[in-house]
């Protein structure tokens, strides 16, 4: 429940047909199993308290009578116990039949929800029994309690922002304009619905599909509780599928056939977020609902819930060389465009051996292609100074040559001595003018070689060192258009080795691993013994780190202390707690200080869902105050 977190479950029971007794046992069991594991939201299945293959017995007395004693039964089993209840059953109102899920929580009866959309099509004959649902609530009075009936209900959390809870039906899923659509709209967070989908071939695959897209459709999370073992096989087989889903994504699935109970950790606030950030949502409906009203005990969630380390890169290697593939074709294109638009046929840009020039050179070398324009347009200069390396100057070397582009060498100390002679910086002091010297001497050579060439420099400092604000104002800061802009440090890693993985020339493929094994660095200061002596990573803390930080402030919303409570979860045993504390609050501290260099970025294209640009994605003020981020972690 702290921070938004949820513990969720769908169960699917073994039960009887037409033996509501034995399903309340079975039910009121599988409650038990879900009380142990602390789950707040627990969904059962369609009419699972008589089975949804009884047919025509829906239409006897005695299964309805039955049907009520076993409701009584699970509802005394949720007395004494902290969680929301949907069961599902047939219920009869006025001479006619519903197919009803009830709301329950600590022996409480909170609603009827009835199914709005009635199959009768394919092995689907509920028209026979079952009639449409009302939308608007009205009265049900069951042993002289008044209980709310109606699709439009919503049972709303009174002790935790945000958790709003809508309720649908199997077949309500399926349709053009499903009630979940008017849930969300007036506020729910969450989505459950009890099904009976029965299997056939393929259908798995679809039913994955639906819950996916509705959830993301509607920035919600979705629980979804299907029918299984103990249903007539008649002529149906019904295979437990369950899934539970939140914003375009299955957290997680049931295998089919076997009765598995599954349980997710959904994270309600996210959802807020998501719904924050898109001005687009909707307006609320023109509906009449009734809020219903429950509390449950504030406690925080004991999380199953996996985050990986690195959220910008997919773990799927299928999926991630497909998303590497993608993102060079978008900043090629960008870049493309440009170049269509200037009429101009070369280009400029730092060459260090380092990842990110590379990466910018193998986006301009792709361009070039593209464009149909001779490589030997690029102008990769390298330019050596105080703190060069012979590891990083030669492959840069290497790489210009291996790719076929123009290399020059500019070896900047001189004029870097007499600059500092000019403005009475001593050598021997190694402070922030010593190292920023030599980026702006760069920066205005590459200005300078574009005039000469009549080209485009090439910028190629990349998203994290954005967010950070590491990168020389007016030096390795600026450039005529920054290829990277959008591309955090850890996705450029993979974009590299991907790059040396697909590229098949061996040659090409070893210099960008040897790249791939260099430390990061600006190399701004002498090396030691010819190694690199400044490692980025020493100074500002590791990027993996920064980019989990960036992609869940930027991307969730969350707030500090969910961002450090979720990367324990995620870096354990890679870093101390106190590590990631020191680094996150390094991490705030930098980003609202550096704002002002990220409100007059170059163009660049975006090409995730985060992105810093002070034209899209990040519009904030350059004098805002980190106080209020950094005060909670002290707490």
């Amino acid at each position: 429940m702290e921070q938004g977190f949820v513990k969720v479950a769908a169960v699917t029971p073994k039960i009887k047909v037409a033996d509501p007794a034995f399903n309340a046992k079975a039910v009121s069991a599988e409650l038990e199993k879900a009380y142990e594991r602390d789950a707040k939201i627990i969904v059962f299945p369609e009419l699972c308290l008589t089975g949804y293959t009884c047919n025509d017995l829906f239409l006897q007395e005695r299964l309805l009578e039955e049907t009520l004693e076993a409701l009584q039964k699970v509802r005394n089993a949720t007395k004494g116990h902290d969680a929301l209840v949907f069961v599902g059953l047939p219920m009869e109102r006025d001479g006619r039949l519903y197919n009803v899920a009830a709301a329950l929580q600590d022996g409480q009866i909170l609603g009827f929800v009835p199914k709005t959309n009635i199959p009768t099509y394919a092995e689907f004959y509920e028209g026979r029994h079952f009639t449409k649902g009302n939308a608007e609530t009205v009265s049900f009075y069951l042993d002289e309690e008044d209980i709310p009936f109606g699709a439009n209900l919503l049972f709303i959390c009174t002790n935790m922002k945000g958790l709003k809870v809508g309720c649908e039906i199997c077949e309500d899923l399926w349709v053009a304009n499903p009630p979940s659509t008017r849930h969300a709209l007036m506020g729910a967070t969450v989505i459950v619905n009890l099904s009976a989908s029965n299997e056939t071939v393929g259908k798995d695959a679809y039913r994955e599909m639906l819950v996916k897209s509705a959830s993301a459709r509607l920035l919600c999370a979705y629980i979804y509780a299907s029918a299984g073992e103990g249903e007539s096989t008649q002529d149906l087989v019904f295979g437990g599928h369950n899934l539970i889903a939140e914003n375009g994504s299955v957290l997680v699935q049931s295998k089919r056939f076997v009765g598995e109970t599954i349980y997710g950790d959904i994270d309600v606030h996210r959802m807020l977020s998501e719904r924050r950030r898109m001005g687009t949502f909707g307006e609320e409906p023109d509906a009449d609902y009734l809020m219903v009203t429950f509390e449950l005990q504030k406690t925080e969630t004991k999380l199953d819930r996996v985050f990986g380390c690195t959220p910008f890169v997919p773990t799927d290697e299928r999926l991630r060389n497909h998303r590497c593939e993608e993102i060079l074709s978008i900043q090629a294109y960008g870049l493309k465009k440009r170049y269509e638009h200037t009429g101009l046929k070369s280009a400029v840009l730092g060459i260090s051996g380092g990842l990110d020039s590379t990466l910018a050179l193998l986006v301009t070398v792709r361009t070039f292609d593209l464009l149909g324009l001779d490589r030997k347009g690029i102008y990769a200069v390298t330019m050596p100074c105080f703190g060069t390396t012979d590891r990083t100057y030669e492959n840069a070397c290497k790489l210009s040559d291996t790719l076929g582009v123009t290399l020059e060498e500019i070896d900047i100390k001189e004029a870097v001595r007499v600059h500092f002679r000019d403005i009475r910086q001593e050598e021997s002091n190694h402070n922030v003018t010593y190292e920023n010297g030599q980026a702006r001497e760069r920066t205005q050579i590459l200005m300078d070689i574009a005039n000469r060439e009549n080209g485009l420099v090439i910028g190629t400092g990349d998203m994290s060192e954005l967010a950070l604000g590491w990168a020389t104002y007016n030096g390795d800061h600026m450039s005529m258009y920054g290829v990277n802009a959008g591309v955090p440090k850890t996705l450029v890693r993979h974009l590299v080795r991907y790059y040396a993985e697909t590229c098949g020339d061996a040659e090409l493929s070893a210099i960008l691993l040897d790249v791939l094994d260099t430390p990061v660095s600006p190399e701004l200061l002498p090396a030691v013994n010819g190694k690199i002596s400044q490692k980025t990573e020493d100074l500002v803390g590791p990027y993996e780190l920064h980019d989990f930080f960036l992609y869940y402030m930027l991307r969730c919303g969350f707030e500090p202390k969910k961002i450090y409570r979720i990367a324990r979860l995620a870096f354990a045993g890679q870093y101390e707690e106190e590590t990631i504390l020191k680094w996150l609050k390094t991490f705030y501290r930098r980003f609202f200080s550096q704002q002002f260099k990220r409100s007059c970025l170059p163009d660049g294209p975006k090409v995730g869902s985060v992105a810093v640009s002070p034209r899209g994605d990040l519009r904030m003020p350059s004098d805002a105050s980190a106080a209020a981020w950094l005060a909670q972690l002290e707490d």
